[in-house]
């Protein structure tokens, strides 16, 4: 039983039961009659059950269904009155008045400033409580326990009382702050914590471990909720989903959820703003029903560097909040030269177009060997003369140097097991991205089945198709995974780019590729002219560390050549560019850093968190590792990183903002004679509007934490009952009490009821 039903159901509780829920709860029922009583007791009522057992058998003349619910009625009458003669009680153990402490955790986030309490801020409805005397469960409280008052945005640190919360915190951190209050209460009686809050956690420490430290030590969490749990018109950008870091000319698309209640069918313009700059808007009709929608943007990254992109909803009228109508994130630009090695087996018309299609990308190196004759190759686009001197590279390290790989028309047995295996290593372990094209040494044409590329590959390979080319065409069709994916926006917008799709030229495969693995993505499909059957033209998964594609096709230079096709149309060559700046997305480099998050505001720390490998991208534990900190007003600050002894090649240090800007980091590691240095990372330090978004209170939370500790949850109407149910508490000094049962009014109404009832039952039958 909870005590969020209401203090109108608790009051009829006690007044049958005499005592509150939560006393039956913590209690232990007994009989107080000594063994004598007890046994007169117990032979009297056998002695009244025989009675009225051999009463009910010798009046023959009633029917056996009267005799059976007389005998029924007077039985349980003579146990209810043998069981009030035993004298029952409740063992309870009740708080020494003054003798424990009780710590109080005011949430005093930005989220208690939400005026959804009839008119009022969740703040005042708190200082209504809580502050001072004229503090309603604060008087209660002072009266039987030792008060401390602790905040909860700032990890549970003590204040002297509610007059010290300005609830301007910038995020709310249940788990730190019930941790701290524990640990600051250790060695003194406390009879329980009390957590008055929203429950809005926007924190990812864990809270099961919090729990369990707080039930180890047997110290229930008595929490209180405030605010509404829904709010009847409200719209919400809930989420921004956009990658930390892109390739300068990249396409940007970036998805946005929206939420709302009280706003169905309503069209809202969704603005895109690049540090501060318009660059995009869209409208959006909100659905009916509370449901969320989401929104595709498309941003562009012409610019090296951090870009702070916000998305933001005009306020609607009536809306019980406004600043959760905006969203940000930021994402670094970068503007480097990744390189791609690309490995063909023979001449032909798709590695000629696909390097005219990237060539002009300043952020791209393809680096090509084509095999002309056996054990000659043609190496395109190498920094030097020595790269690929000797073919296929045969170290790790030689070829970890590269971000991506393609593999075309080239067999499987051209490669040694050894360099199978180090190109699946490349992906699953280096992070890279793998990219099989069609042709007819592909696939399970080129013999890939059964090898260590078959687990890389996102495709069923079919083990009897090796040296069995089948020449078919294929009519390309865009999925709904397609249709979302950033790399196939070939167009300005959604629906010109699906609209591009469906008029794609004809293009032609040799490889019989139909099914996906469990996991794997497909974003195009393709039939042949005529036919219903779907095979894959291009899909992906994640393996490892890193991904890799199959693009069964072996001319899609077709869409660039094929007479349809008007001259100077960029469809191909975006394609392309597009495809394989995907394929080095989010490679990693030998150091990478981390953040737990993109925005802070001044004050709050930030962690930082690097791993470090060696040219073979093995983990290196012996580095000497330090962050340059480039402040907004041009200071650096040299911040050395420690080695984490739970997990190889990680470092990690902390440091505190205090001057709102963007902040630029950049980690160098360095081992003996090898020094290696990072991609810079971003952090925007700033006004922050954590507490806005999942702002309704989350009643569900604070009743697992009340649950989990065996505490209570209240709301504002009914918090006047903590007082007396924390007494209740079997932590800290407490007594043992003895309440009488006995007397309660539920036995008198049950055992008044029993002998009306069969006075009634006789008479209605016409017995006296």
């Amino acid at each position: 039983m909870h005590a969020d039903r209401g203090s109108g159901v608790d009051a009829l509780f006690q007044f049958f039961f005499k005592y509150r829920p939560i006393v039956f709860e913590q209690g232990r029922v007994v009989f107080d009659a000594s063994w004598l009583v007890r046994l007169v007791v117990v032979v009297a009522a056998a002695v009244s059950l025989a009675a009225v057992f051999t009463s009910v058998r010798m009046r023959a003349r009633r029917a056996v269904r009267d005799r059976w619910w007389l005998g029924g009625i007077r039985t349980l009458a003579v146990v209810l009155l043998a069981v009030l003669l035993l004298h029952p009680a409740l063992l309870v153990s009740t708080a020494v008045p003054q003798r424990n402490v009780v710590g109080v955790v005011v949430d005093d986030s930005r989220s208690m400033r939400v005026p959804d309490m009839d008119g009022r801020t969740r703040a005042d409805v708190v200082r209504s409580l809580l502050a001072g005397s004229n503090g309603s469960l604060y008087r209660a409280l002072a009266r039987k326990f030792v008060v401390r008052f602790y905040r909860l945005s700032d990890g549970g640190s003590r204040v002297t009382g509610l007059a010290d919360l300005a609830f301007d915190g910038t995020r709310t951190r249940i788990a730190p702050a019930l941790d701290g209050v524990r640990q600051e209460l250790a060695g003194v009686p406390v009879a329980g914590l009390v957590l008055v809050s929203d429950g809005a956690d926007n924190a990812s420490d864990s809270l099961t471990q919090t729990l369990l430290s707080l039930n180890a030590r047997r110290l229930p969490v008595f929490t209180v909720g405030m605010g509404q749990e829904h709010w009847a018109r409200d719209i919400e950008v809930r989420r921004v989903d956009a990658p930390r870091e892109v390739l300068e000319g990249a396409s940007l698309v970036v998805s946005i959820e929206i939420a709302q209640r009280g706003f169905g069918g309503r069209t809202v313009q969704l603005v895109a703003e690049d540090s501060g700059h318009i660059v995009n808007r869209k409208s959006i009709t909100l659905p009916s029903g509370g449901e969320v929608t989401t929104a595709r943007v498309r941003i562009p990254t012409s610019t090296p560097g951090a870009h702070l992109l916000t998305f933001r909803i005009a306020p609607e009228a009536g809306e019980m909040v406004t600043r959760n109508n905006a969203r940000s994130v930021l994402v670094a630009v970068r503007n480097r030269r990744d390189k791609i090695l690309y490995i063909e087996g023979e001449p032909r018309f798709e590695l000629k177009f696909v390097r005219m299609a990237v060539d002009q990308d300043p952020n791209l190196q393809l680096v090509t060997m084509l095999r002309t004759a056996k054990d000659r190759f043609l190496r395109l686009g190498v920094d030097d003369s020595l790269e690929l001197v000797a073919g296929f590279p045969r170290t790790r390290e030689e070829l970890y140097a590269y971000r991506g790989i393609v593999l075309g028309s080239i067999e499987a047995s051209f490669f040694t097991l050894d360099q199978l295996r180090m190109i699946a290593d490349f992906v699953s372990q280096r992070g890279g991205g793998l990219l099989m094209l069609g042709g007819r040494k592909s696939f399970a044409e080129g013999g890939y089945a059964g090898t260590p590329l078959a687990d890389v590959l996102p495709v069923q390979l079919p083990a009897d198709r090796n040296g069995k080319p089948a020449f078919h065409q294929v009519q390309v069709s865009l999925t709904p995974a397609g249709a979302a994916a950033a790399a196939m926006l070939v167009a300005g917008s959604d629906t010109a780019s699906a609209a591009r799709w469906k008029h794609m030229p004809v293009v032609t495969s040799m490889n019989q590729v139909t099914r996906a693995k469990p996991g794997a993505t497909t974003l195009l499909t393709g039939t042949a002219p005529g036919s219903h059957d779907h095979g894959i033209v291009l899909a992906y998964q994640r393996y490892g560390h890193g991904k890799a594609f199959a693009f069964p096709i072996q001319d899609s230079w077709q869409w660039q050549m094929d007479a349809k096709v008007p001259v100077g149309d960029p469809t191909y060559r975006t394609f392309w560019r597009q495809m394989l700046r995907w394929l080095v997305s989010d490679v990693p480099g030998r150091v990478t850093v981390t953040t737990a998050t993109d925005q802070t505001a001044p004050g709050e720390p930030v962690q930082l968190n690097a791993q470090v490998t060696d040219k073979q991208y093995l983990a290196l534990n012996s580095a000497q590792v330090t962050a340059a900190i480039h402040g907004p007003e041009d200071s650096v600050r040299q911040l050395p990183l420690e080695w984490s002894v739970t997990r190889d090649g990680a470092y990690h240090a902390a440091f505190t903002p205090s001057v709102p800007g963007v902040y630029r980091v950049q980690v160098t590691a360095r081992s003996r004679t090898d020094t290696v240095m990072s991609d810079p990372t971003f952090v925007r330090v700033g006004d922050i509007a954590t507490e806005a978004f999942g702002a309704e209170q989350h009643a569900a939370l604070l009743r697992r934490i009340a649950e989990e500790t065996g505490g209570r949850y209240y709301t504002a109407a009914n918090a006047g009952a903590l007082a007396n149910d924390l007494v209740y508490s079997a932590s800290g000094n407490t007594v043992v009490q003895r309440l009488d049962l006995w007397d309660m009014p539920i036995l008198l109404i049950v055992l008044l009821g029993l002998l009306v009832g069969e006075w009634g039952y006789r008479r209605a039958r016409g017995w006296v």
